[in-house]
């Protein structure tokens, strides 16, 4: 019995080590990070009136910009027309740049959901319990499809949306799985039934293989997509430096900020176009 259960440990190690890594390796898509060094602390809302950028902690607490005007916590600031000019340059970016970011969030989540399907189809026994979890699944896909739909798809742009979404819904699964997998192992354990057991082990070491080269593949592919965007990024920051208007205490206004990497103190200067 102790070798039964050993070997039956084994096998469940490697499929719920595989399940719960999905989630994470989705969020190695860092659509919502600072993957480029560059980040935001502000949440931002995009309409047909303009862009709003708000945030609880810090000043300003609340910028709004559209059509070369701005306004920094409900008080309009005088610019010049050539800083005019960029801030229409910057709106015009920002607008560009969010149904770019929301197209890779929603194929990021695909992934997940396409990965957790194969592991689904790997360990559900019977046409009936794999129809049930393949709807539950199919529901929560559509959930974390439509929340992303409900913000970025609207302009809107909250810290960490993409991987909650993602990991609230795939979580959910993943419980589902690990209960029905343990019990599958403890069944087979206590029974003696080594055949059982042989099987669950195939599964979890086939699964394994394959899942991981998919995954691979597909998260290289977000991911590359994902860092083409940071050029544009890039170009806000400097833009920013451009900026010769300055707020009320004399500081420039800071919507994105450059870090260095592994750096949590934000740069002083943002790095050169050139130079990088």
């Amino acid at each position: 019995m102790r070798k039964t259960s050993a070997t039956t440990l084994l096998g469940l190690a490697l499929a719920l080590g595989l399940a719960m890594a999905l989630p994470a390796q989705a969020r190695t898509i860092q659509v919502d990070d600072d993957s480029c060094g560059y980040r935001t602390p502000y949440d931002v809302r995009v309409d047909a009136s303009g862009i709003r950028f708000q945030r609880d902690d810090g000043k300003p607490g609340d910028v709004f910009m559209h059509d070369g005007q701005l306004r920094v916590d409900d008080r309009a600031l005088a610019v010049s027309a050539a800083d005019a000019a960029r801030l229409r340059q910057y709106e015009d970016k920002v607008r560009a740049l969010l149904p770019e970011v929301a197209g890779i969030a929603r194929d990021g989540v695909d992934v997940g959901f396409a990965a957790m399907r194969t592991v689904l189809m790997t360990f559900a026994e019977g046409e009936g319990e794999r129809r049930k979890l393949v709807e539950r699944l199919d529901r929560r896909h559509a959930q974390a499809r439509a929340d992303i739909d409900s913000t970025l798809g609207r302009g809107i742009w909250k810290h960490g949306a993409v991987s909650e979404a993602l990991t609230d819904s795939v979580g959910e699964t993943v419980g589902d799985l690990v209960g029905k997998v343990t019990a599958s192992a403890v069944t087979a354990a206590l029974s003696g039934d080594q055949a059982k057991v042989a099987a669950l082990e195939a599964r979890a070491q086939s699964l394994d293989k394959s899942i991981d080269k998919e995954m691979d593949a597909q998260g290289e592919r977000l991911g590359e997509r994902a860092k083409a965007l940071c050029p544009r990024l890039q170009a806000l920051g400097q833009l920013q430096q451009q900026f010769q208007f300055r707020l009320a205490d004399g500081s420039r206004l800071q919507l994105v900020t450059y870090e260095k990497h592994n750096d949590k103190t934000p740069a002083k200067q943002e790095p050169d176009v050139a130079s990088r």
